[in-house]
C-alpha cells in the first residue's frame, strides 16, 4: 500500500493512503542504519509503502529534503521535510529578532538541495520606526541577492492574501525560529488548521515552541486523498528552531550556496581559494568594497567553521 507521511510525532507517524485512509505507522529499526545518519528516518513529505501491520517498509526516493544537524546528536542530522516545492522562512528583526546568520545558514542549506525560499518578515505591525529601517534594509539585501522576500503581519492579516498565492498548487515548508509567529500564520492562512499559539517570553524576548511535531498541513479543508496533491497546496509545519547547524556540506562546495560571493570567486586568482586569507582574492575584494554585505560574509565564516563540533550553536 502507498502512501505519503502528513505527520511525524517522533515515535509515529501517520501516513495519507492513496486510497483515503489515514494510518498511524511505525518504522522497521532496519531504516536507522542505511543511507543517511538520521534522528528521523522518514520524514513529513516522504511517500512509503505500508505493509501489514501498519511498518513502513520502504522509501521512495526522494527529489530533495532540507536537513540540519540534530541538536543533540551532532553527528546525526534531522530531516525537517522532504519532496518540497519551496520554503518560507519566516523571519522577525524584532520580538524576536532573527539573527542574519541563522537566515544565511537556511539559505545556504536549501540551496544545497535546490529548494527556492522566500524569506516572510513578520510582524511589521509592532515594529518601531528604526526596526522598520532595519528591515528594510535586510530585504534589499536579500533581494539584491535574488531572494524573494515579503512583509506581512500575520497577527493583522496585512500581506497575508498576497502571501497565499505563492503557495497555489505547490508543498511548502514552513520553518523559522520560536516565536516569530507560524502559528498564528497558518491559524490565517488555514482557519480549520487550529495551532495552537503562545506569548514571547519576556525575559529573554524569545519564542517557546508551540508545535513539537512535523506535519503537512492542506490549504483546503477537503483534500482526502494523496493523488490530490499535485491539485493543492500544502503547508508543512515543523518546530521552532534556534540553531541551524549544517550538515554533509562539504567547505570547497561551501562558495556555491552563498550566490554572490560564488559570483565574485569566479574572478579569484586561485581556483581553490577559501576566501578568507589568499592574496588576490576576488570575494574579499567585493567584502572590502561593500559588493557582499559584511553579515553574508560572516555566515560564510562561520559555516567554514562548522567541522569545528558545535560552533553552529553560537548562531541563535
Amino acid at each position: 500500500m502507498q502512501g505519503l507521511v502528513i505527520k511525524n510525532t517522533g515515535s509515529w507517524y501517520t501516513v495519507l493512503t492513496d486510497d483515503g485512509q489515514l494510518l498511524d505507522c511505525k518504522v522497521k529499526g532496519n531504516f536507522r542504519i542505511k543511507g543517511i545518519r538520521s534522528t528521523n528516518p522518514v520524514a513529513v513529505g516522504d511517500r512509503v509503502t505500508v505493509g501489514d501491520g501498519c511498518w513502513i517498509t520502504d522509501i521512495e526516493d526522494r527529489r530533495n529534503y532540507i536537513i540540519r544537524k540534530s541538536i543533540n546528536l551532532s553527528k546525526q542530522s534531522h530531516i525537517l521535510a522532504a519532496n518540497v516545492d519551496q520554503a518560507l522562512l519566516i523571519v522577525t528583526v524584532a520580538k524576536p529578532e532573527t539573527s542574519t546568520t541563522f537566515i544565511d545558514r537556511f539559505l545556504a542549506s536549501a540551496e544545497a538541495y535546490r529548494i527556492p525560499v522566500i524569506l516572510v518578515f513578520n510582524k511589521v505591525d509592532l515594529l518601531s520606526d528604526e526596526e522598520q529601517h532595519y528591515q528594510q534594509m535586510m530585504i534589499q539585501l536579500y533581494e539584491t541577492i535574488g531572494y524573494e522576500c515579503r512583509a506581512i503581519s500575520a497577527e493583522t492579516g496585512e500581506g497575508v492574501e498576497e502571501l497565499r498565492t505563492l503557495l497555489d498548487n505547490k508543498i511548502t515548508l514552513l520553518s523559522g525560529n520560536s516565536g516569530v509567529g507560524k502559528s498564528t500564520l497558518i491559524n490565517r492562512l488555514i482557519p480549520h488548521a487550529n495551532q495552537r499559539t503562545a506569548e514571547i517570553s519576556d525575559a529573554h524576548q524569545t519564542g517557546m515552541h508551540t508545535t513539537t511535531f512535523s506535519e503537512m498541513i492542506p490549504l483546503a479543508s477537503n483534500v482526502t486523498d494523496s493523488s490530490a496533491i499535485g491539485a493543492h497546496s500544502w503547508l508543512i509545519d515543523t518546530p521552532g528552531i534556534k540553531g541551524f547547524g549544517t550538515f554533509d556540506i562539504e567547505r570547497e562546495e561551501l562558495t556555491s550556496y552563498f550566490k554572490e560571493i560564488f559570483e565574485f570567486s569566479k574572478q579569484c586568482k586561485f581556483s581553490d581559494c577559501s576566501h578568507t586569507h589568499e592574496p588576490g582574492c576576488a570575494v574579499l575584494k567585493a567584502v572590502e568594497d561593500h559588493y557582499i554585505a559584511q553579515s553574508r560574509y560572516q555566515s560564510y565564516l562561520s559555516m567554514l567553521d562548522d567541522k569545528d563540533e558545535n560552533k553552529y550553536r553560537e548562531a541563535y
